[in-house]
């Protein structure tokens, strides 16, 4: 086991492109990102009640543009061109990076990286769902034992004030029945979610171009080129990056599609069930460097949270496409439908031991049933990604690979 305290959070690395000019203009943009993350919370809330889905529609509207109608039905998947070569790509970067970031004990995750907290929660299946829902671990009314862990953007550990400003969960359902499409464990069920409703690249062949400019800790450069521009991906980001106020208390996206039964595709998202906001302490000067955990240990310590779980069916393959996760969904071509509830009772989680804990788990999103399948090109990538990270992560720290069972318990 590692010694049972966290990686202390440290400043975002300087920008090492081998340009004294392209590092200077990478750090700055880091800077001003970071100043201006001081000052957000009295903006923010006005810009996304009146713009921020305009310019989401706008932008969309400028990113299908591009695209060409492939003509695919629902729920179909076309693989793209060379994509064994651009997997293989992006898992060497993230072996580099991680190298390079951290030592054998304390190897971290290569994005998701800080954990805000791992908390025990319900996963509660609503009854009465409509027909087309009721598929998979949504068939019947049940509830699941779970494991929900929140967490920071990584590929770094930075106090959370100088993060990008987004956040992710990723939630291990228990006693699962039925058999999984990875064999490395038998009765989990793995969801995953980020705080955008857009993934950060389109696809594989993208996400290889920022992996290899974020091992130079300059990835502003992957928006910003002339070779291969990445602006409205970086627009849409944006839109939704900002100082966050409670890992409890932002939505939450799974960005890329998944099976909902067969010929069915669907995107899930978690959503918080109430409206408060945290207040941010000390803003505008600089807040604690885990003042996110805190927020989160003081309002499970005062009592349960709900999050609610809807998923937006796939219901036009060209406008909600499977292959290409910077598309926004539009609601209005699809509403999202709460089927179930995530219930994380009153608690403490934020002990070394229970933290340490976070280290054991290994999240892919194959571990799921049939029913659930992923789709499209990024989840392809994911399966043998997550599953070489996780090895090495595991290796590095001389810690193996633990299916939790949800009666764990850390004293």
């Amino acid at each position: 086991m590692p010694d049972s305290t966290t990686t202390p959070s440290r400043p975002i690395p300087r920008a090492n492109t081998g340009s004294a000019f392209l590092n200077l203009v990478s750090d700055t943009f880091m800077r001003v990102l970071q100043m201006e993350r001081r000052i957000d919370p009295w903006v923010r809330p006005a810009f996304d009640a009146t713009l921020r889905d305009p310019i989401a529609r706008l932008t969309t509207a400028l990113i299908n543009l591009q695209r060409k109608n492939e003509g695919l039905k629902i729920a179909e998947e076309r693989p793209l061109p060379d994509e064994e070569e651009f997997l293989n790509s992006i898992i060497a970067s993230f072996t580099t990076q991680m190298g390079d970031l951290w030592k054998r004990g304390k190897f971290e995750r290569g994005g998701n990286t800080k954990t805000h907290g791992i908390v025990r929660g319900e996963f509660i299946v609503h009854d009465n769902l409509p027909p087309q829902f009721r598929q998979g671990i949504y068939a019947k009314p049940q509830t699941f034992r779970a494991w929900v862990r929140f967490s920071g953007p990584g590929p770094y550990i930075t106090p959370d004030i100088d993060d990008v400003g987004f956040m992710s969960i990723s939630i291990k359902l228990m006693g699962v029945p039925g058999p999984k499409l990875m064999d490395e464990e038998k009765l989990t069920l793995d969801m995953f979610g980020v705080s955008t409703p857009t993934f950060v690249t389109a696809d594989t062949i993208s996400n290889a171009h920022l992996q290899l400019w974020s091992v130079k800790n300059a990835q502003i450069y992957h928006f910003l080129n002339f070779q291969q521009p990445h602006i409205l991906d970086m627009i849409m980001q944006g839109l939704w990056t900002k100082t966050q106020s409670s890992p409890l208390e932002a939505p939450y996206f799974s960005c890329v599609p998944y099976l909902l039964g067969e010929g069915q595709a669907m995107q899930y998202s978690v959503w918080p069930k109430t409206s408060k906001r945290t207040p941010i302490p000390r803003l505008p000067f600089r807040p604690p460097d885990d003042y996110l955990r805190g927020a989160m240990a003081k309002t499970l310590s005062e009592g349960d949270v709900e999050l609610d779980i809807r998923l937006q069916l796939q219901t036009d393959p060209f406008l909600m496409p499977i292959e290409n996760n910077a598309v926004l969904w539009p609601e209005k071509l699809s509403p999202r439908v709460s089927v179930a509830t995530l219930r994380l009772p009153k608690q403490k989680f934020d002990s070394p031991a229970q933290l340490d804990f976070a280290r054991q788990l290994s999240y892919n999103p194959w571990h799921t049933v049939a029913e659930h399948r992923p789709l499209g090109n990024q989840s392809r990538a994911r399966q043998r990604m997550y599953l070489e990270l996780s090895t090495l992560r595991h290796k590095m720290n001389s810690v193996p690979h633990y299916e939790p069972t949800g009666a764990e318990t850390f004293g």
